[in-house]
């Protein structure tokens, strides 16, 4: 392995243009944290509104991304093994500290969820943000419970289908909403 990678970069809010791809030293993880090489990574919203200077509490140059699947390379604690499957997510990722727009990033264990998947990579990528926000919302947010009833507003967004699935398989009966009436049969 070298002492560089390829990352997407942003200096200072702007247009998308303000990203760069450029070659920057891969970080060196402490105890407590794990060195991920980066195989995919989603793409959300609050990333836009990080990128166009709105989030607080980021300082820049960033390499964004909130989210990220790979592999593990390092964990000095000894808490993952090399070559795990994991995601990360959120606290700080793409925002207090440099995130998952690059070929490796450097996360905190407690925000590193293992897993074992055979599905391709840029699948995979797609899921850990939207599952902890429809987790996190049927537990922290509704403490929601078998046999009780739940309305999903945006019942068609990967979210919502999401938080549709997970309700179901918890007991709960689901009604959803949708703009798009041709979506309305889903």
């Amino acid at each position: 392995m070298t002492d560089t990678m390829r990352a997407i970069v942003l200096d200072a809010p702007g247009p998308p243009e303000a990203l760069t791809i450029r070659v920057i030293p891969i970080p060196v993880p402490i105890a407590g944290w794990v060195l991920v090489r980066v195989k995919a990574f989603g793409l959300n919203r609050s990333e836009l509104h990080t990128r166009l200077g709105l989030a607080e509490g980021v300082t820049f140059p960033r390499v964004l991304g909130i989210e990220a699947v790979g592999e593990v390379v390092n964990c000095p604690g000894g808490e993952l093994t090399e070559g795990r499957q994991v995601a990360a997510m959120m606290g700080g990722m793409g925002r207090t500290f440099d995130g998952g727009y690059a070929e490796y990033t450097c996360v905190p264990v407690s925000q590193v969820v293992p897993f074992s998947s055979e599905l391709d990579w840029s699948t995979v990528g797609a899921v850990p943000e939207m599952l902890q926000t429809s987790y996190g919302s049927l537990t922290v947010g509704l403490d929601a419970k078998s046999g009780q009833s739940l309305l999903i507003r945006g019942g068609t967004s990967s979210v919502g289908m999401a938080t549709a699935v997970l309700a179901k398989q918890w007991g709960l009966t689901v009604l959803a909403t949708t703009r798009d009436a041709n979506k309305a049969s889903n």
